[in-house]
């Protein structure tokens, strides 16, 4: 199934339904007075996040979604059913923005989790409503009010354990193909991927959800290539695993450049748990390895794993270090909300 993280559609509540005008008419019953219903409410927009769903995909070929019309009021003071409500399921990470992709309507972070974005029309007043002592057979009726109507971005952050960060072709989609059953598209050039992916690792103590997000270039926090599209993704990773091509010639450059577009993003990036990895060591030399992680470790000021995605070497270690990042990950994200629960 091809990804799509971002999706413009168009949304209307249900219009309420007219009264009714309408008189009594029984066989002796002379003159039985008004016995208009009212109409019923039209229906309302939900956003609801649900489980199974990783794409906006089902929002690409469709973009208008409207609830359905209350139903008019009838005789015998029957008011009109509520109209039937249009549900927008939404996978777990999507933001929901108004037209100008700034201001956040929703944001569904938990599974079951439902939103009321638009609500449905009011439904009009029968002329029942109308009678009194002075007018006993009022020929008056309301109509239902109209319902509310707005184009919405869905935008969609991978919720993940771990975010893989690194410039073009460092070797991000090997790497996950080799530490979970995920087949992501793999070329010796840059941008091969377009579209973030998924992959889970089980191991016997736990699982963990990676995700392998296009490549970083300069500029990025600006909106320069993938932009703050991929940043975006990369926002609601617990742990990032940073890799560096270790083919490159200056890898202390290209550790900065990448460093320098987390920070730029903001706090929430610049804080997280990062480990830092010099990729595709099967390439190269003992004394190449040396100098590279050495200049590194300087640059970064914290320890440098050396890996090869494609040979497996250190593939292992570095997954042992990733589960333990994450576990503690978890264990203070619990300890924080206990703590905001528990806060006088």
């Amino acid at each position: 199934m091809k990804f799509l993280d971002q999706a413009k559609v168009f949304v209307q509540s249900g219009d309420g339904g007219d009264g009714c005008m309408s008189f009594r008419r029984e066989k002796y019953i002379a003159m039985g007075g008004p016995d208009g219903g009212d109409g019923g409410r039209g229906g309302d927009v939900i956003l609801e996040c649900v489980e199974g769903l990783n794409t906006l995909i089902d929002y690409r070929y469709q973009q208008h979604f409207k609830a359905k019309r209350g139903v008019h009021g009838m005789g015998r003071d029957r008011t009109g059913a509520k109209g039937e409500s249009k549900v927008l399921r939404l996978p777990r990470g999507t933001q929901v923005l108004a037209d100008d992709q700034e201001t956040v309507l929703a944001d569904l972070t938990e599974v079951g989790q439902t939103v009321l974005l638009l609500h449905g029309g009011k439904g009009g007043l029968g002329n029942a409503r109308f009678k009194s002592s002075t007018n006993r057979a009022p020929r008056r009726t309301e109509p239902g009010e109209p319902g509310e109507e707005m184009w919405i971005w869905l935008r969609l952050k991978l919720i993940a354990d771990v975010g893989l960060v690194g410039l073009p072709n460092a070797g991000k989609s090997t790497f996950i193909s080799a530490v979970s059953g995920a087949k992501p598209k793999i070329g010796a050039y840059p941008f091969t991927t377009l579209h973030p992916n998924l992959g889970m690792v089980r191991r016997m103590d736990g699982e963990l959800v990676i995700a392998d997000i296009p490549g970083l270039i300069e500029g990025a926090n600006e909106g320069h290539g993938l932009g703050t599209r991929f940043l975006g993704h990369v926002e609601r990773c617990g742990v990032l695993l940073h890799l560096i091509d270790g083919t490159d010639e200056d890898v202390v450059k290209n550790y900065l450049i990448v460093r320098h577009e987390l920070e730029a993003y903001g706090l929430v990036l610049e804080n997280k748990e990062e480990i830092l990895a010099l990729n595709k060591c099967d390439a190269l030399s003992d004394k190449d390895i040396a100098e590279k992680k050495s200049a590194l470790q300087k640059a970064s000021g914290r320890v440098v794993q050396v890996i090869s995605g494609v040979a497996g070497t250190g593939v292992d270690k570095i997954m042992n270090l990733l589960f333990d990042a994450v576990r503690a990950a978890r264990i203070a994200e619990a300890e924080a909300e206990a703590h905001e629960d528990y806060a006088p």
